[in-house]
């Protein structure tokens, strides 16, 4: 963690120490989470532990990927993946009832190898075009990536682009795939961009073409720290962490 991290978290401890109650016994809270929030969540969770004395433990992956484990059985405390993830997690009964909280909106962002042709962004039509000329393609295999093929096939440009995209197996990161010169053009999450060294974030989708993905939050029906783990939720969308997510690209999903 830099240095602006540790301030941000020194900051965050002391405005949460009091909201915090004091709980007694520390527990371990498990935390299933899309690699789309971890910027934010990595900077917000330190202060947490430091407040409360509650030792938060993280597994990272693509949404598809942890849609698979909890609903083949196995039980994190929370489980952090797109809202409509956790609705139907909620719906089959593995997570609990009434326990859904948005957590961050997060938009869809282009990047490109800094050898690659810089794509135009400034309207849908441009980037259209960009598409069409450009040699290779990098999707998730997340939401942005849904979304994109289906604005591709709206678009008619489909079938054109199909033997240049490279879409990658989940929780696989486009932006060290672009890293590496496995492709030119890359989209997924904004804040799945930005930590990424090797690569030039282009920016956005253009306004008329964007899509938001809601990441939310849900406790597992049988999760062994559920009281801990609705603690560290109240924590992670209270107000003071809305810098954490703006920093990482994201915004607060709890704010209507």
């Amino acid at each position: 963690m830099n240095t602006r991290s540790r301030l941000a978290g020194a900051i965050l401890a002391l405005a949460f120490s009091a909201m915090l109650p004091n709980i007694g016994t520390a527990a371990e809270i498990k935390v299933i989470a899309s690699n789309a929030v971890k910027e934010a969540y990595a900077d917000l969770v330190p202060a947490f532990e430091k407040t409360s004395g509650h030792k938060v433990t993280t597994v990272w992956g693509g949404t598809l990927d942890i849609t698979r484990r909890v609903s083949a059985g196995e039980v994190f405390d929370i489980v952090v993946i797109p809202a409509s993830g956790i609705d139907s997690l909620i719906r089959d009964g593995r997570l609990a009832a009434g326990s859904r909280i948005d957590f961050a909106k997060s938009g869809i962002g282009i990047a490109r190898h800094p050898s690659a042709p810089k794509p135009d962004v400034s309207s849908a039509d441009a980037l259209k075009a960009s598409l069409v000329s450009a040699r290779s393609i990098v999707l998730s295999s997340g939401p942005s990536s849904f979304y994109l093929l289906d604005l591709f096939k709206k678009w008619g440009i489909a079938d054109t682009l199909a033997p240049k995209i490279k879409r990658l197996a989940s929780g696989l990161s486009v932006g060290e795939s672009l890293a590496r010169h496995e492709g030119d053009i890359g989209f997924t999450q904004i804040s799945e961009f930005l930590a990424i060294k090797g690569i030039d974030y282009v920016g956005p989708l253009p306004a008329d073409v964007q899509h938001m993905t809601v990441f939310a939050m849900g406790v597992h029906a049988a999760a062994p720290a559920a009281a801990p783990a609705r603690q560290l939720i109240s924590f992670l969308t209270s107000p003071e962490a809305t810098k954490a997510l703006h920093h990482s690209g994201m915004e607060p999903g709890w704010v209507k």
